[in-house]
């Protein structure tokens, strides 16, 4: 089966980065954000534009009402809720610094296609 994955650009014009997104419904991804004051937030979703809109307006998490998200920093996607969610809580326990290395590690060796799938 093959996922046919779309620029996050596509669905918002207020997104910034160049952030992929897979249009099947039945995945669920971990996705690291970027906040205005420098800070990341964690968390995992089905639909990762929709919930970028959802944090953009203030409906998404407490801590994203305090800390405006600026950008989708990383996605990882998987196939069911529970790896996604299991994945979520390793990457809470990360260190800022560390947090930063995941995101910029996945940067440098990304191809054309920047979703990392667990599958």
């Amino acid at each position: 089966m093959q996922i046919e994955c779309v620029s996050l650009k596509h669905f918002s014009n207020r997104l910034m980065g160049d952030v992929f997104l897979c249009e099947k419904s039945k995945t669920y991804s971990v996705y690291i954000l970027l906040c205005n004051d420098g800070s990341y937030y964690t968390g995992y979703t089905n639909n990762v534009s929709s919930r970028l809109d959802k944090h953009k307006r203030g409906r998404g998490a407490r801590y994203t009402k305090i800390h405006e998200p600026k950008k989708v920093a990383y996605v990882e996607e998987f196939k069911t809720r529970r790896a996604a969610m299991r994945r979520e809580r390793q990457i809470k326990t990360l260190s800022h610094r560390e947090k930063h290395d995941l995101i910029s590690n996945r940067l440098c060796k990304r191809s054309r296609r920047p979703v990392y799938s667990h599958k």
